[in-house]
């Protein structure tokens, strides 16, 4: 597969060259955005970095969801909430904050492309039961929810037998990450889950807890599904199932 790396550091770049050189992938590395926008209808997929010299990353993402549908993600430094929703709303299929673990990045890779590709998949394809979105196989997160009932949370409802999501009625696609976040908190609504709890469950590795990987997952599942109070924030302590 051929990959467009735009990222215009250089040590940066080279890492992330070989790494996909190794993983079997064609490359080609620009540093602005101009030159990204000239080869992106190339690439079968693209890694963006969002801090470029001569535009906003966030801008060129748009300007290439204009020109081109290719898995897109996002490898960036900028790991506010703010930044990742914006993202993930301007067109990128998932969003990876820096520092990361080449293996998993190269796993969001795979699964980006299995889940966005072919473009003919029917709608209701079960993407959401798709491969994990890093390194591993997560535990089934939403088991014994409502006995397998879909569970409603406003005008949204977590059908954790089906792994779909829908709101008001519109089928919304996750992550399985993202999935086994949300179906986890729905599981039992009235509680509030620790961040290490949940990373241990879904991650298998309750170590990560001073990472943003879950934060980015919930910024994912917020922003897809457009519901900002779909997941509640605790200060200091981890998440809850909210009411939208």
């Amino acid at each position: 597969m051929h990959a467009l790396l735009v990222e215009d550091d250089d040590r940066m770049a080279q890492a992330l060259g070989t790494a996909l050189a190794q993983h079997g992938h064609t490359v080609r590395r620009v540093g602005r955005a101009l030159d990204a926008l000239r080869h992106v209808r190339e690439a079968d997929f693209v890694l963006l970095d969002l801090g470029l010299p001569d535009l906003d990353g966030l801008e060129l993402l748009r300007r290439l969801r204009t020109v081109c549908d290719a898995p897109l993600i996002v490898v960036t430094a900028r790991c506010e909430e703010r930044d990742i929703v914006q993202g993930l709303r301007a067109g990128a299929d998932d969003y990876v904050v820096k520092p990361f673990r080449m293996a998993e990045l190269m796993a969001r890779i795979d699964t980006v492309r299995r889940r966005t590709g072919p473009r003919t998949a029917p709608a209701g394809g079960g993407r959401t039961g798709g491969p994990a979105d890093s390194a591993g196989s997560a535990p089934d997160a939403g088991a014994g929810a409502g006995g397998g009932r879909p569970v409603r949370a406003g005008d949204v409802e977590v059908d954790v037998a089906g792994r779909t999501v829908t709101v008001a009625g519109a089928e919304v696609r996750l992550t399985r990450r993202e999935f086994d976040v949300l179906a986890f908190l729905a599981a039992r609504p009235d509680q509030v889950r620790s961040r290490e709890e949940i990373l241990d469950r879904i991650w298998g590795d309750a170590f990560l807890a001073a990472s943003r990987s879950l934060d980015v997952h919930v910024a994912g599942i917020r922003a897809k599904t457009g519901r900002s109070g779909l997941v509640r924030t605790v200060h200091g302590f981890g998440y809850q199932l909210g009411q939208p």
